[in-house]
């Protein structure tokens, strides 16, 4: 296998070749959101591995060279399709002045997969993005069959919503309603505890996303007033449920329910097949009040009562000493520093 740069040509059609992955594509490595992290002076860079495109993001650390973390990705569905590109890959980014390599492949965890994870010249690590477990539904089926199938508390919070009154738009990302959606989102973190990145990063890909109609910006009212938004991608045959928020006073039951139903049949019309919620806490989990999260899973498996599950985030050692280095000391003290200066993750 030869993995190399891809050239000007590949790069005008980049997303059709993301899709054509074996893993059917993923946003997360769409052109846009590569673009994107060009805010936190991450550089893109993208690479051709035979017939699997995947996008890189590098950044240089002084005095060790360049680390690359390819997002959610590359785009393998198995161990052993990561097998065949993992040697190469080592070598290209050895070439390239890279001492580490983070990779996120969306290879579902089972027994087999995680006993051939460990046969890999890999060592795991902690994962970036939200949904190394999820809740995601399969939305192939007809609208009416896809409520059918859902969970009793899911399908009798969207009925009362919609008894209630409560109602669900579609939205253009202009400047107002992105500042709506933002003082939201701004709320619900301070509220839930959560970390969020600086307001001209959600406008710019809030935007970016929708101008290339692969972003959908919606926000549920209750008498005239926006209680809950939320930012959906369409990519493919997936969609992402992205960024959801609320008021923190409920003023009507089930109007997130409603929210989430409307994204739904938003990507159904758009061609999504499978729709992920982005995030939940991991199977053997998801029923503990003590995690972090057990909320948002209360919240998402009223969709889908099952957790589906990725092997997670693995680091490529490609210089020795460096990346001990960096794994044991270097990258924390870089995340901390940097979290501490800019409020917002590194990654």
């Amino acid at each position: 296998m030869i993995i190399r740069f891809a050239d000007k040509n590949e790069l005008a059609t980049w997303n059709h070749a993301i899709l054509a992955n074996p893993d059917g594509g993923n946003v997360f490595q769409s052109l846009e959101y590569s673009n994107l992290k060009k805010r936190g002076n991450w550089r893109p860079v993208f690479l051709i591995a035979d017939n699997i495109a995947f996008s890189v993001l590098e950044k240089n650390i002084i005095g060790f060279g360049k680390v690359w973390y390819i997002m959610k990705g590359p785009g393998v569905s198995t161990p052993k399709e990561l097998q065949m590109i993992l040697k190469p890959l080592q070598i290209f980014a050895k070439k390239h002045g890279v001492f580490t390599v983070k990779i996120e492949p969306e290879i579902l965890k089972t027994e087999t997969s995680l006993e051939a994870m460990s046969k890999l010249d890999l060592v795991k690590t902690n994962p970036i993005q939200p949904n190394i477990s999820t809740v995601a539904l399969d939305i192939s089926p007809s609208l009416e069959a896809i409520m059918t199938n859902m969970p009793q508390k899911g399908r009798y919070a969207i009925k009362r919503a919609e008894r209630d009154g409560v109602t669900v738009k579609r939205m253009s990302a202009t400047d107002e309603n992105c500042r709506i959606m933002f003082d939201l989102l701004q709320e619900t973190a301070a509220d839930s505890q959560f970390g969020i990145r600086a307001s001209s990063y959600y406008m710019s890909y809030w935007q970016t996303f929708a101008k290339e109609k692969l972003g959908q910006l919606f926000f549920a009212y209750v008498e005239g007033a926006v209680v809950a938004g939320a930012y959906a991608f369409i990519y493919g045959k997936k969609s992402t449920y992205k960024d959801g928020a609320s008021i923190r006073k409920r003023t009507a039951y089930g109007a997130s329910h409603l929210l989430q139903w409307h994204i739904i049949t938003w990507a159904k019309e758009h061609g999504s097949l499978w729709h992920d919620l982005c995030g939940s806490p991991p199977a053997d989990r998801i029923k503990d009040p003590t995690h972090p999260h057990y909320g948002i899973g209360l919240f998402k498996t009223q969709f889908n009562k099952e957790v589906t599950e990725y092997v997670g985030a693995y680091d490529i050692p490609i210089v020795g000493w460096k990346y001990k280095i960096w794994h044991h000391f270097l990258e924390k003290l870089i995340r901390k520093v940097y979290y501490k200066i800019k409020h917002e993750s590194y990654y």
